[in-house]
């Protein structure tokens, strides 16, 4: 590969946005740095408080990521077991809906592009990866698979984090 156009992809791929830089050892806080997105952080796995399993296929009428949307808790942090149980390859990425729109332009462009981000796992059909997530934000977040025609076919939904309301003493 010529040096021009592995500065051309090292660019896109950083001027992309999405991607925090960072990654989770399992030691956050004050001891470790992770840089936090606006959808939360990689979470300690000793933290998780919840674990929904997500299946990424193929249907009939296009392509799905079960469940379709979910609502945690602000501070929630959830272990997420992904599956491709379809014929192709899919990727799960948990981000903002801009910066998921974002990524999927970047992804139309290079289409083979790698990733080693915390938020996100790319598998081939009948892999099985895990992604543990702190949900720091209250919002509307989206998880999606951004491979090229893929997003379009149906593969995204919704993550609703609502506040942590505690009781009143």
């Amino acid at each position: 590969m010529s040096t021009t156009v592995a500065l051309a992809l090292t660019s896109a791929a950083w001027a992309g946005g999405s991607h925090t830089g960072g990654h989770s050892d399992g030691h956050e806080g004050s001891h470790g740095h992770v840089e936090e997105m606006a959808v939360g952080q990689p979470g300690e796995r000793k933290r998780v408080t919840r674990v929904v399993h997500v299946e990424l296929k193929e249907t009939d009428d296009g392509m799905t990521i079960e469940p379709g949307s979910l609502v945690v808790k602000k501070g929630e942090t959830i272990l997420f077991s992904i599956k491709n149980t379809g014929e192709i390859e899919h990727e799960f990425v948990l981000d903002t809906l801009e910066k998921n729109h974002e990524h999927k332009e970047l992804m139309a462009k290079f289409p083979e592009m790698e990733h080693d981000d915390p938020n996100s796992v790319r598998l081939d059909s009948g892999e099985q990866a895990e992604i543990v997530w702190f949900f720091t934000n209250a919002g509307k977040f989206e998880f999606a698979c951004l491979i090229p025609g893929h997003y379009e076919s149906g593969m995204h939904g919704e993550i609703t984090v609502k506040k942590n309301i505690r009781p009143s003493s």
